[in-house]
């Protein structure tokens, strides 16, 4: 029997054999737990920069878009397609193809990784954002630090997707769990000093996010590369060759043209907010920072998603791999709706959490009252996203990206510059653009043919 047609390990084995949602639970389980204390970060590190002040907290939310575009980027976009690549390739029994493909998906990030440091850790994209004066500074100080480390974030997610691909959802829960404990600590050290170690202020959150991020990189690495894994990094011979870039790139730049919408559709967002006043872009940092918190919810469960749905593809089931889209799906659009009806119904508090400014909570809590409702349908629609990856059908997804995009871009500029209406109009436009991508493509998949070739 040939490396390339070794049988499938018991992990994947599993994806195609298993009963399918105590499957997807026991593979989404972990991710969940694992995303769940990225979450605590993303919370965490609102409340140290809350600290700092509201300038300080305007400044990180200027950033926050490209920061979070990084990680949607390198964690969903490239990340979940060396998922989907990988576990296809399991799929169908080719570990020498998914061996070589994991390889080619590392070399990628790290060129992205340098082309984010190149674009964004200078000022001038900050500028563009809307930032001026000391929230400019701060935008650049915390933004200079990040960016220049891309190349760890990049790193580890894309090792973390390799992982995935393989089944093995505990090896990246347990580096995420790692990074959060280091951060944890090294943090409110790095910010605010501590015995020889002089106060970084915002530039020292992100200098933790880096460092963090580094370690748990080599740990991956270390941990794909011992013998006897289905996909070994560095134990393989390593040949740069251009059909492996291009199968990987075949859905990874599709995979990363989503993020680049959704974002833009927060940057715009976000523009359109800084018109009312410093204070109107802190509250509204503080409380959108709610919806990056759904992200990892969703990606815990799409994760396990993509790696089911692809290996079942290369197994040639695709009314199985269905059936496991619909029940992911479901149990994301579930999570993040009781989550959007939490924050609709008591956004205060969220608000409490990060600032104890009386105008700035109230800001904010109009806010979640108005989006908190559609938070189901944006859950929805990345679950969805996910699965799409791992049928590597992205054509539905972007267009439910472009249709979010226009909405926030065309009827938040009329609200805004148009019609001189409150920040509150501007919020309903948020809501409605959440909840039109979320439809669209439950319903561009519903009706998909998954049988045929994409």
């Amino acid at each position: 029997m040939s490396a390339a047609a070794l049988p499938a390990s018991a992990a994947t084995q599993r994806m195609l054999r298993g009963p399918v949602l105590p499957t997807l639970l026991g593979l989404a389980t972990p991710n969940v737990l694992g995303l769940f204390a990225n979450t605590v970060v993303i919370g965490f590190d609102g409340y140290i920069v809350g600290r700092l002040g509201p300038e300080a907290l305007a400044g990180v939310a200027v950033v926050l878009p490209l920061a979070m575009l990084m990680l949607q980027m390198s964690a969903g976009g490239l990340g979940g397609s060396t998922t989907s690549v990988v576990a296809r390739a399991l799929g169908a029994g080719d570990t020498h193809q998914a061996t070589r493909l994991a390889q080619h998906a590392l070399l990628l990030g790290i060129g992205a990784a340098l082309l984010f440091t190149l674009l964004f850790s200078g000022p001038a994209a900050y500028v563009l954002l809307g930032a001026r004066g000391g929230v400019l500074a701060q935008a650049a100080s915390y933004a200079g630090v990040l960016f220049a480390g891309a190349v760890a974030i990049w790193s580890v997610n894309v090792l973390a997707g390799i992982a995935r691909g393989t089944g093995q959802m505990g090896a990246t829960a347990l580096a995420l769990v790692a990074t959060t404990a280091m951060h944890l600590t090294l943090c409110p050290l790095l910010v605010f000093g501590a015995g020889p170690l002089p106060p970084l202020g915002v530039a020292g959150a992100a200098a933790s996010t880096v460092t963090c991020n580094a370690v748990s990189a080599v740990g991956l690495l270390a941990w794909l590369s011992r013998p006897g894994k289905p996909v070994r990094i560095l134990g393989a011979r390593w040949q740069v060759e251009r059909a492996a870039f291009q199968h990987v790139l075949r859905i990874a730049l599709p995979s990363a043209m989503s993020p680049i919408l959704s974002n833009g559709s927060i940057a715009l967002a976000t523009a359109f907010v800084a018109t009312f006043g410093s204070l109107s872009v802190a509250a509204y940092g503080i409380a959108a920072r709610l919806e990056y918190i759904l992200v990892p919810i969703a990606f815990g469960f799409g994760g396990a998603l993509t790696a089911m749905v692809a290996a079942n593809l290369g197994a040639n089931q695709p009314a199985r791999a269905k059936r496991v889209t619909w029940a992911g799906a479901g149990m994301v659009w579930a999570v993040t709706g009781l989550i959007g009806v939490w924050a609709a119904l008591w956004p205060q508090a969220w608000m409490t959490l990060f600032t104890s400014d009386a105008a700035v909570q109230a800001a904010g809590s109009t806010y979640l009252r108005i989006v908190g409702g559609c938070y189901g349908f944006f859950g929805l629609g990345l679950a969805l996203f996910f699965a799409s990856q791992g049928a590597g059908r992205l054509a539905w997804p972007l267009l439910a990206s472009t249709v979010r995009l226009l909405i926030v871009a065309i009827a938040g500029y009329a609200a805004v510059h148009i019609l001189a209406a409150p920040p509150e109009t501007l919020f309903g436009v948020i809501a409605l653009s959440l909840a039109a991508m979320g439809l669209t493509l439950a319903a561009a998949i519903y009706f998909a043919d998954w049988g045929a070739r994409p």
